[in-house]
Parts: structure tokens; sequence; C-alpha cells
């Protein structure tokens, strides 16, 4: 079976194999480009995300609870 042009072009582009020091060197330098939040930075945010966690599980205990005794009321 003869290989048309588009499947030796794409045999052609295949890596050899992975190649663990250049997928370190890469990962490293992205890593530098990362603005990395200060300490009171990440302490406020995740302060935050905490409160607005127990705000949104508190509105949906309070729904749920709702939700049950209005089905045993009407049931």
């Amino acid at each position: 079976m003869a290989k048309t042009k588009k499947t030796v072009e794409t045999e052609a582009n295949k890596p050899e194999g992975f190649d663990v020091t250049k997928y370190a060197n890469e990962t490293k330098e992205e890593l530098a480009k990362v603005v990395w939040p200060s300490r009171q930075q990440l302490i406020s945010e995740s302060a935050a995300v905490i409160l607005m966690v127990i705000l949104v599980a508190t509105v949906v205990y309070v729904v749920d609870n709702l939700f049950i005794f209005v089905s045993g009321a009407v049931f």
C-alpha cells in the first residue's frame, strides 16, 4: 500500500520520544512566568473562599429543611 503525501508528512513530524530534561526545562520556564500571590493575598482570598463555601452550604441547608417542612405539611 502506497503512503500518501499527508501520511509521510505526519510521520516526519512525530517526535522521537519523550525528553525528560527538555520537559523539565520548559516547565521551569513556564513556572517562572507565573505571578505568585503574596502571603497576605493568599490568606485573604482563602478566607473569602472558605466563608463563601460556609455561606452557600448554610443556604442549601436552610432551603433543604424548608422543602422538608413544606412537603411534610402537604403530605
